[in-house]
């Protein structure tokens, strides 16, 4: 079964890459060959795991349980599928392809694309109330109110179980513990 999630921003977020750019951004933002910004679905997929391993605690499920579902849907490292047809997938969130368009229509310029999307914002620690010498980080955010859109398959025997934990997803991306990444997502089912 295919399920259609549209994510929005409800603050500004950080899609983070592992990547700093020398003498510029500490921290960078996922982006594609056209300045687009977008969340890969493999770290999507880590922060619904994340998610349905909370509730499957909250609703008393034991360890050993908790393991063979979580197993089932989302695979061990190393492992193989108890079966295979009922692992949950994801595709990455990108931006409406309505969207995409109209801004490669009107720039077709990579630097445009990324400033109407994305901002730098520089950070430092504090000591004493004071900026600490050499603590000055430059990071790349996705501006707030954009909205995301893409796919999860998962076996229709799972799909209310992986609704009700989509629904669940509040943050995403890095520096969620400094307000960064709060999100809202709509789940529908796909009608072929």
């Amino acid at each position: 079964m295919k399920l259609l999630i549209e994510m929005t921003l409800q603050s500004d977020a950080v899609f983070g890459n592992g990547l700093s750019i020398p003498g510029g951004e500490d921290i960078a933002t996922q982006m594609d060959d056209a300045g687009f910004p977008y969340l890969k679905g493999n770290t999507f997929r880590g922060i619904f795991r994340e998610e349905l391993i909370n509730l499957l605690g909250w609703t008393g499920k034991d360890t050993a349980e908790t393991d063979h579902i979580v197993c089932t849907l989302m695979g061990e490292g190393g492992s193989e599928l108890l079966d295979e047809s009922r692992k949950v997938s994801f595709s990455d969130l990108v931006v409406h392809p309505l969207l995409r368009s109209a801004a490669e229509e009107e720039t077709g310029d990579l630097s445009e694309h990324k400033a109407m999307f994305t901002y730098t914002r520089d950070f430092t620690s504090l000591e004493n109330g004071m900026a600490k010498e050499g603590s000055l980080r430059q990071c790349r955010c996705v501006k707030s109110g954009f909205h995301f859109y893409g796919t999860c398959v998962c076996d229709a025997q799972d799909a209310e179980l992986v609704k009700e934990v989509l629904g669940l997803i509040k943050w995403v991306g890095t520096m969620r513990n400094r307000g960064f990444g709060e999100v809202s997502i709509c789940v529908e089912d796909q009608h072929e």
